[in-house]
């Protein structure tokens, strides 16, 4: 009995991996991501524009979000909520490519452009803004589904 048992632990896990395997979606989330439009904040006739206030998204789908400060004002764009719910893939900023776990806030002390890499995994409303500039106008939503 005990040597039946030996036998059939291994395929029982082999065919519970295999199993598995047929649940998971194919191919790589994070390649080929959706370019979104970009995210412009601020022009030389209005410091405070945005050029986006709301994004449609979907969880398991890989996006790619250029954010252009237009250097008017500083800018510090904050998404606590949605950037909790997200995979991230890579910020890319200048030459320099940057791989974290999450973000806390992109911000903009001058003219200048980040692209951001990410997979939504939780559906829901979220709302972006830059901080202390919300009564501007310069606030939006994430809207995940």
């Amino acid at each position: 009995m005990r040597l039946i048992n030996k036998l059939l632990t291994p395929a029982i896990c082999a065919a519970m991996l295999l199993s598995g395997q047929q649940a998971l979606a194919e191919g790589d989330l994070t390649r080929r991501p959706v370019k979104l439009p970009n995210l412009v904040l601020g022009t030389e006739d209005n410091r405070y524009y945005l050029s986006q206030t709301r994004y449609e998204l979907e969880t398991g789908k890989s996006y790619k979000l250029k954010i252009i400060s237009s250097g008017q004002t500083e800018y510090a764009i904050k998404a606590p909520r949605f950037f909790q719910s997200i995979f991230l893939r890579k910020v890319e900023a200048g030459d320099m490519e940057i791989k974290a776990m999450s973000l806390t806030e992109l911000e903009f002390e001058q003219e200048g452009e980040a692209e951001i890499y990410f997979v939504p995994i939780k559906t829901g409303e979220f709302e972006f803004y830059s901080a202390g500039l919300e009564v501007k106008g310069m606030k939006g939503i994430f809207s995940v589904k």
